[in-house]
């Protein structure tokens, strides 16, 4: 262990505990009933959500201090490692001379069955944060630390106590289970990225990838968003019908955009377990004192049982039903998004967020037919940025419903010129996919059409 290391432990355990002690201060002896599950949750998000590490922005120090700390957990817990114990680091160019390094923390717990232990069950948690933001208060200067205690420290403590219970039993696991932490996963997720497209070579052998992001406010209620997968789906419904502490709401629409569509943009099943968004998301008030630990007890027993599931199936779980609606006839040499040394930029951001945000739900109207008949879900649109930046071949990679897919074809194709994407310093012609959701919000889209 470096001497940075051990000062950087040593003062955020000293910053955690003190923490600790001002929410727990209402219950001094409240901790004597807790088990030992729930005492394990406490420690790691004590410890993640410590203010040394000042919101473990992606790049920053603080990240590193939890990447090494997830390592730690992981192999103390039987995990066999695959990566050195400061993680797998890797660069993001986001623009000429700003590369920011992050890392990725992964091993795996091999399956017992020889016909199916080269075949991989990946369970994932983001582990940076919004870092602090500077503000002045009175004339001097305050700074904030967004802790991000449920986003998603609490989704990192259910990964790493998963791993603990898949270690422990791994004598019943037929598939080969990977545990990951995801570093710069606000950077357009780019370690689930670089995961699947740079680091792991048998990413084709994946049969499903469970993420874990925000499930520490479960009285809110427990989701889980698959895309409306078949056989994910059908997953789901086979637990229901078994004693269970606690059963998620299989949700057709997405709560929150997490690494999860890093493995769709790669064919792979992935179902999103999370407890929804909630009042202090990407606040300074998201703090430990928020989280209801007990219910996230429940609902690690509950994901133990969906991964145990998952792992022992003889079901071939499939990316899709059908086919893809309709396929690109071009023969021209198109660059992924994510290969492109400076990739395509909308309004001077290099992130599709903001496409999403300045231009799609700007711009999109919500077909009154699939209103009436309560259709939603979301779309993923393949399109390609050219090298004169405009916006062309725009097809439906994921259908839900040809009115949907419809108008979200044509408010992609009606987007405005980009900043076109470089390889090795030349523009090129870059492929893109997003996800488009269409949500009804109840009352007030029925309004908005006048629809009693």
């Amino acid at each position: 262990m470096t001497i940075n290391r051990l000062s950087a432990i040593l003062l955020s355990t000293s910053l955690s505990v003190a923490a600790y002690a001002q929410y727990a201060a209402h219950d001094p002896y409240s901790d004597l009933y807790d088990s030992e599950t729930v005492s394990s949750f406490k420690k790691h998000v004590s410890y993640i959500t410590s203010a040394g590490f000042e919101g473990r922005k992606a790049g920053s120090e603080g990240e590193k201090a939890v990447a090494e700390y997830v390592y730690d957990c992981l192999k103390e817990y039987g995990v066999e490692m695959l990566v050195p114990s400061d993680g797998e680091i890797f660069g993001i160019s986001r623009q000429p001379g700003d590369t920011l390094t992050s890392r990725n923390v992964y091993g795996f717990i091999q399956g017992y069955d020889k016909s199916l232990n080269d075949r991989y069950i990946v369970i994932g948690a983001r582990m940076d944060n919004l870092g602090t933001n500077e503000m002045t208060v009175d004339g001097r200067k305050v700074t904030q630390i967004y802790a991000g205690a449920n986003g998603n420290a609490s989704g990192v403590a259910m990964m790493l106590e998963l791993a603990r219970m898949v270690s422990t039993n791994s004598l019943i696991f037929r598939r080969s289970v990977i545990f990951i932490g995801f570093g710069a996963s606000s950077e357009t997720y780019a370690g689930a990225w670089y995961f699947l497209n740079r680091s792991f070579s048998d990413s084709g052998r994946i049969d499903a990838m469970i993420n874990l992001d925000m499930l520490g406010t479960g009285e809110n209620g427990f989701y889980a968003y698959t895309a409306s997968n078949t056989d994910l789906n059908s997953i789901v419904s086979t637990l229901s019908g078994k004693l269970q502490p606690v059963y998620p709401e299989l949700r057709s629409d997405e709560l929150y955009p997490s690494d999860h569509r890093a493995f769709y943009s790669s064919e792979i099943p992935a179902i999103h377990f999370t407890t929804g968004r909630y009042p202090e998301h990407n606040t300074p008030r998201d703090t430990y004192s928020i989280l209801d630990f007990g219910m996230m007890e429940r609902e690690l027993e509950y994901i133990y049982g969906f991964v145990l599931e998952i792992a022992n199936t003889d079901r071939n779980i499939t990316f899709r039903d059908e086919p893809v609606v309709e396929k690109r006839q071009n023969s021209e040499d198109v660059v992924a998004y994510y290969d492109c040394d400076y990739r395509p930029m909308f309004l001077n951001s290099a992130d599709p967020r903001q496409f999403l945000e300045k231009w799609v739900y700007q711009y999109l109207r919500y077909p009154e037919e699939a209103v009436l008949n309560g259709i939603q879900g979301t779309v993923q649109v393949n399109f390609i940025i050219d090298k004169d930046g405009k916006v062309r071949d725009v097809n439906v990679a994921k259908s839900v419903d040809p009115l949907l897919d419809a108008e979200a074809v044509r408010v992609v194709s009606a987007s405005p010129k980009w900043r076109p994407g470089r390889l090795r310093g030349e523009k090129v012609n870059t492929s893109m996919t997003i996800p488009i959701e269409f949500r009804l919000e109840k009352k007030s889209e029925r309004k908005r059409f006048g629809i009693r």
